[in-house]
């Protein structure tokens, strides 16, 4: 498992039961979904049985309208936002803020050596800084350098472009830079 990756369970696929009852577009999109929005999820929350049950609510939500759905301009952004809006929803329920610095920063540490501790409290600082990102570029930075996705799976979930992606990329890089104050963010010359 590579940094970037917080798997709090297995991927769990609809029971075969289920699945010859299920609208067969709505089984596919789960079993393409269901995985990254568990990844999310914990992320944001801190906690896998609140993700897993956030995105169980996401599903069972998408599958009571899922033919308004799929008359929407983009499927993947308007489930996108779903997520979202569950993850917020449970959060404020909680009484909790998003928790994506303590479970990025306490991923890494799990992962770590002694030696390497300076270093993540060095990471403990730009997880902060990706906090305060904006929605869309704080989303983007999650999916791409936090939880490993290409540009392409990227734009493909959220419902946007790849170039978009790309933008909010460079956006984000330009923000974290002023932040750290550094000149420079690695790998800003070149694009994911």
């Amino acid at each position: 498992m590579n940094e970037g990756e917080f798997d709090p369970s297995g991927d769990r696929a609809v029971s075969s039961e289920l699945a010859g009852v299920l609208p067969v577009e709505f089984t596919a999109f789960h079993s393409q979904q269901h995985r990254a929005y568990l990844r999310y999820a914990h992320l944001q929350l801190g906690n896998p049985k609140d993700a897993e049950e956030v995105v169980d609510d996401v599903f069972t939500f998408l599958l009571k309208v899922w033919r308004q759905a799929l008359k929407e301009a983009s499927l993947h952004g308007f489930a996108w936002a779903v997520l979202r809006e569950h993850v917020e929803r449970r959060l404020a329920v909680l009484g909790r803020q998003v928790a994506m610095v303590e479970t990025a920063w306490f991923a890494a540490l799990r992962r770590s050596s002694r030696e390497r501790l300076e270093l993540l409290e060095s990471k403990l600082g730009l997880y902060a800084a990706i906090a305060g990102l904006s929605e869309r570029q704080y989303d983007v930075v999650l999916l791409a350098f936090l939880l490993g996705n290409d540009c392409d799976t990227v734009a493909r979930m959220m419902g946007i472009s790849p170039a978009t992606v790309r933008s909010h990329i460079r956006g984000a890089r330009r923000t974290l830079s002023r932040e750290l104050g550094v000149d420079r963010i690695p790998g800003e010359e070149k694009d994911q």
